[in-house]
């Protein structure tokens, strides 16, 4: 049977924006639905071990992993627009909410998971009302540097909050990355062989699971044998003698209702750390679903991803569902398996509560210290290697922004580094555009057509200086070229006439119109004036609206530069131009040199005394 539907009416499009499963339910067949099916199941499967792990990172109880992959999963399947994304708990958002929540709470205890739920639920409002307010495009603010080097730190600083599980250590608590290895340091001499030989199995068997049997689901087989090592331990030498401490058997249940704390003042003590995850939870989840559909075809719609978002995280801290964010494990795993539509994400989110009230008990045999071990597997995985080679070998702006947000993230507030990132790469995008390149141009003989050239050895006209713009003209940009405008004029006032190729310039203000336009006036004080050559459409409309143009003037605008040549010349000096030796344009050939001209040219170059006497 075809995958292609029998055709339906179209919803009105006031409607999809609102219920945008619309656009795909129809296209469901059993063909879909089965291939949709097959994939939940893996995804479900899948994120059972990485929920447990994720909520130990965000210092939530274990079964809280769960929950996060269950409503909000199905929710921003339902509401978003990508049809592969798949959300729930992941390293970098639980990263966040447990620095942020940290120092409030004990991870963990009852006031911890209530602070996590109204983190969840602020973090939903604001992406849902940045939806709604279309602000989508936002996410585009933030560097792939940014999000490499946090991503790198954050791996480094989910690898030293499992040491102390790894070793079986007292570490101190919602410290930064060095007093987590001063600590570890202190404490060398207490590490627990029995804790530390558990959690080194569980990671040695994930790497040769992840490298020789790339089909198995190398965290689950990981897990499995540390446990059996662990099980083995305490029935030969006893617990007390091993010390190996097990996560606890979760409970066996849907994800129980919760309620938000809406006082004024948890909002106050959380609002920056909401709006940190925010960003980043948002431009993980466009980032993911762009990639995504980079490669399966799919348009996705920026604005509605965030609504799709926000709506997830606010019904997840009603269902005990701590931030949820898009996954690119279990996004790039679901299309990879298969996957039609977003019934995949939401049979993910369905089967996954009936595998828990399958399994649920068993973790009582899943020992600390081999969630320690697939932790560090994780971690190791997170930092991105080889765009970071690149990176630092490529730009040095952009590999200036990684390592200040990889620092910033071992040794500050994840969400001050964060803002950090976002604001040191608004800083460098905004120097570069306020630096438009100048640079001078002449039409070079040895090209077809007398075309254009930067070639400093070529001759210039003494009349006439050819300018091209590569930047826009815009209220950051105005004071350097300005600047730039006035030293030329002060350095070559015989060149009354100023060209401007403007084919680098993409945008004009009104600061940059008013600019163009005292130049145009202090041009023509000087005797000459001010061209633009072959300006984009559009970017005129500044300068329309105002007296900008008037003061231009509507005839010194040329579409090319052969139209805009023969109108200068007609400007320029005689005199000037038959003495002139340059003679770069077509047109001087019109001016030949006077028979006084070429006498008073050879005067010139006799020598006033002979070198002889």
């Amino acid at each position: 049977m075809s995958d292609v539907s029998r055709p339906s009416r179209p919803a009105p499009d006031w409607l999809l924006q609102w219920l945008p499963f619309l656009t795909w339910l129809p296209q469901l067949t059993p063909r879909t639905i089965r291939a949709d099916l097959m994939a939940g199941l893996t995804g479900a499967i899948v994120v059972l071990p990485q929920g447990v792990a994720f909520a130990t990172i965000a210092g939530m109880p274990p079964e809280y992993g769960l929950y996060a992959g269950m409503v909000p999963a199905i929710i921003a399947a339902l509401f978003g627009s990508s049809w592969h994304l798949v959300s729930g708990p992941t390293t970098a958002a639980s990263i966040v909410v447990f620095s942020g929540l940290s120092a409030f709470a004990e991870p963990a205890s009852a006031e911890y998971v209530q602070l996590a739920l109204t983190l969840t639920c602020m973090v939903g409002a604001i992406q849902l009302i940045m939806g709604l307010a279309r602000l989508g495009t936002l996410v585009n603010f933030i560097s792939h540097s940014v999000i490499i080097g946090f991503t790198a730190g954050a791996a480094l600083l989910i690898a030293s909050s499992q040491l102390k599980h790894f070793f079986g250590i007292e570490l101190p608590r919602g410290g930064h990355f060095h007093d987590t290895l001063i600590g570890l340091y202190r404490n060398f001499d207490d590490i627990n062989l029995w804790i530390t030989t558990v959690g080194a199995v569980t990671l040695i068997s994930g790497i040769l699971v992840k490298r020789y049997l790339p089909r198995a689901p190398y965290m689950i087989v990981a897990m499995l044998i540390g446990s059996l090592v662990s099980v083995l331990f305490n029935r030969s030498f006893g617990p007390e003698v091993t010390g190996i401490v097990t996560v606890g058997a979760l409970p066996r249940s849907l994800p129980p209702l919760s309620a938000p704390a809406f006082d004024l003042a948890t909002i106050k003590e959380l609002a920056p750390t909401a709006l940190a995850v925010t960003l980043f939870a948002l431009t993980e989840a466009v980032s993911i679903a762009r990639s995504i559909a980079a490669r399966s075809g799919q348009l996705v719609n920026g604005n509605q991803e965030f609504v799709g978002q926000g709506l997830s995280n606010i019904a997840g801290s009603f269902f005990s569902a701590y931030v949820a964010t898009g996954s690119f494990n279990r996004s790039g795993l679901n299309y990879q398996s298969g996957a039609r539509t977003p019934l995949a994400a939401i049979s993910a989110g369905v089967l996954l509560m009936a595998v828990v009230l399958l399994v649920a008990p068993y973790a009582a045999y899943l020992p600390n210290a081999a969630m320690a071990g697939i932790l560090l597997l994780v971690a190791w995985g997170l930092i991105d290697f080889h765009h970071i080679r690149t990176i630092l070998g490529a730009s040095r702006s952009d590999s200036s922004i990684l390592i200040v947000t990889f620092l910033a993230t071992l040794f500050l507030e994840l969400e001050f580094a964060i803002f950090l990132g976002v604001i040191l790469s608004l800083v460098i995008y905004l120097g570069r555009t306020s630096r438009p390149r100048i640079v001078p141009r002449v039409p070079d003989p040895r090209l077809p057509k007398r075309k254009f050239n930067t070639d400093p050895g070529l001759p210039e006209c003494p009349q006439v200086k050819i300018l091209r713009i590569d930047g826009s003209l815009f209220f950051g940009a105005v004071n350097h070229v300005q600047e730039r405008l006035r030293e030329i004029r002060d350095r070559h006032p015989e060149q009354k006439h100023l060209m401007i190729v403007a084919t680098g310039i993409n945008f004009i203000d009104v600061a940059g119109a008013e600019l163009l336009a005292q130049e145009a006036e202090a041009r023509r004080r000087m005797g000459g004036g001010l061209y633009l050559i072959r300006i984009k459409p559009g970017v005129c409309e500044p300068l329309e609206r105002g007296p900008y143009l008037d003061a231009i003037g509507a005839e010194n605008i040329f579409e090319g530069k052969g139209e805009a040549i023969r109108t200068v010349f007609d400007r320029l000096d005689p005199d000037i131009c038959r003495r002139c030796t340059a003679r770069i344009f077509n047109e001087c050939a019109s001016r030949e040199p006077t028979p006084s001209d070429q006498r008073r040219r050879v005067d010139a170059q006799q020598p006033l005394f002979d070198s002889g006497t």
